[in-house]
C-alpha cells in the first residue's frame, strides 16, 4: 500500500480532529498513535543473538556467524533483521547497534551447566549500548538462566514455535505486524486487530461528528478500507486497497445508504442542536466497527463470507439503537432515580 495515501489521511483526519472541542482532542489523538505505529512506522523486526548453542531449529534463514546485519526473508511472508553477535568482538556490536539498534536480545542457552560468563558480560553491555531491547532466551533450562538475568528476561522459549508467539507479543508496534506475520500467531493476530477495528472507531466517530455534511466520507471511507487492508496483513495476505474495497463490497456494505442514514439523522434531529452530528458520529462509528469485526472472521477466524456477512449485519444493528437512544437519559440514571424513590418512600414508613 502507498505510504503516501496513508500519510495524507492520517493528516487530514489530524486535521479534522483538530476542529473538535479540546476536552476530546487528546483522547482521539491518542487512538491514532498505534495506527501511525503499526502503518506509518512499520518495519521490520531486528533481533541480536548471543549465547552459545545452534540456531538451526529456529528456522530462520540468515548465516550464522556473520558478523552484521541481515535482512531474512521468510517464505510465508515477512522479513527480520538478524544480528549474529555470537563470536563478535564487543566494539563491532556496539558500532552495529549504533548503527541499528535491536528490539530483541535473544539468548540462547543450550548448556545444561548455564549461561557462560564470556555470554552474560556480552549482555551485560549490550543492556548498557541498547537498553529499550528485551531479553528472550532460549532454553530448556531457563532456571539457569533466571538466575544469570534476573528479572529484566522478558520471556522464555524452549521451541521455535514459542519464540515466535512471544516475539508477536514484546516487540513494539512498529516492528510487531511483521513478526505476526512471520509467526502466523491466531492470538496476536486477533490482538493488532482489535486495535486496529477500536481505534478505527473511534476516529470514525470523531470525523464523522463533524457538522459539513459529506465532506466527511471520503475520508471515513478510505479509514475503514486501511483498517480492513490491515487486517488482511496481519493474516498473512498482501495488502490493498482495492482487495480490501471488494472484501467491503462483497458484505454489502453499501456506502450510498450509509450516507443516506446519516443525513437522514442529522436532519431528523436537527430540532436539538448538536445531536445530528453526534448521532452522524456514533453511526459511522458503529458502522466502522461492524465492517472490522467482519473482516476479523473472515481473514483471520477463516469464517465464509456468507458468515463473515451476517457477522457485519449483526454488528451493525447496533448504528439505529443509537441513534434512537442517544437524545434519552441513560437507564442507570433513571433506574437510580427510581430506587432514591423507593428509599424515600421506605423512609416515610
Amino acid at each position: 500500500m502507498n505510504q503516501s495515501l496513508l500519510l495524507h489521511v492520517t493528516e487530514r483526519v489530524e486535521g479534522l480532529i483538530g476542529k473538535l472541542p479540546s476536552a476530546i482532542q487528546k483522547p482521539i489523538l491518542s487512538e491514532l498513535t498505534p495506527l501511525k505505529e503499526l502503518f506509518l512506522q512499520q518495519r521490520s523486526p531486528r533481533v541480536v543473538i548471543i549465547g552459545g548453542g545452534e540456531t538451526d531449529s529456529l528456522g530462520i534463514p540468515f548465516t550464522s556467524g556473520v558478523h552484521v546485519w541481515q535482512e531474512a526473508n521468510f517464505p510465508d511472508g515477512g522479513t527480520m533483521s538478524i544480528f549474529d553477535a555470537r563470536g563478535a568482538d564487543p566494539r563491532q556490536v556496539e558500532e552495529e547497534l549504533e548503527r541499528s539498534p535491536a528490539d530483541i536480545v535473544l539468548f540462547v542457552d543450550e548448556r545444561s551447566r548455564g549461561p557462560r560468563k564470556i555470554d552474560i558480560d556480552l549482555w551485560e553491555r549490550i543492556a548498557k549500548w541498547n537498553p529499550n531491547a528485551k531479553t528472550i532466551g532460549l532454553t530448556k533450562e531457563d532456571e539457569r538462566l533466571r538466575e544469570a538475568i534476573g528479572d529484566r528476561l522478558a520471556g522464555v522459549a524452549s521451541s521455535a514455535k514459542e519464540l515466535m508467539s512471544i516475539l508477536a507479543r514484546e516487540l513494539p508496534n512498529e516492528a510487531r505486524i511483521e513478526m505476526i506475520r512471520i509467526s502466523h500467531d491466531k492470538k496476536a493476530q486477533h490482538e493488532v486487530a482489535q486495535v486496529l477495528v477500536k481505534s478505527t472507531a473511534a476516529i470514525c466517530t470523531a470525523v464523522g461528528a463533524q457538522p459539513i455534511p459529506l465532506a466527511d466520507m471520503p475520508i471515513l471511507t478510505t479509514l475503514q478500507l486501511v483498517m480492513v487492508s490491515g487486517i488482511m496483513y496481519l493474516s498473512g495476505r498482501e495488502r490493498t486497497l482495492r482487495a480490501a474495497t471488494e472484501f467491503v463490497g462483497a458484505l454489502g456494505a453499501n456506502v450510498g445508504a450509509g450516507i443516506a442514514f446519516r443525513e437522514g439523522a442529522r436532519a431528523i434531529l436537527k430540532f436539538l442542536p448538536g445531536w445530528g452530528n453526534v448521532v452522524s458520529g456514533m453511526v459511522a462509528g458503529a458502522g466502522t466497527f461492524a465492517i472490522g469485526r467482519a473482516a476479523e472472521a473472515f481473514f483471520i477466524e477463516g469464517v465464509s463470507i456468507k458468515d463473515a456477512r451476517r457477522t457485519y449485519r449483526k454488528s451493525r444493528k447496533a448504528a439505529p439503537s443509537l441513534a434512537l437512544r442517544a437524545p434519552t437519559e441513560p437507564k442507570t440514571r433513571r433506574a437510580g432515580r427510581k430506587m432514591t424513590k423507593r428509599k424515600r418512600g421506605a423512609n416515610n414508613l
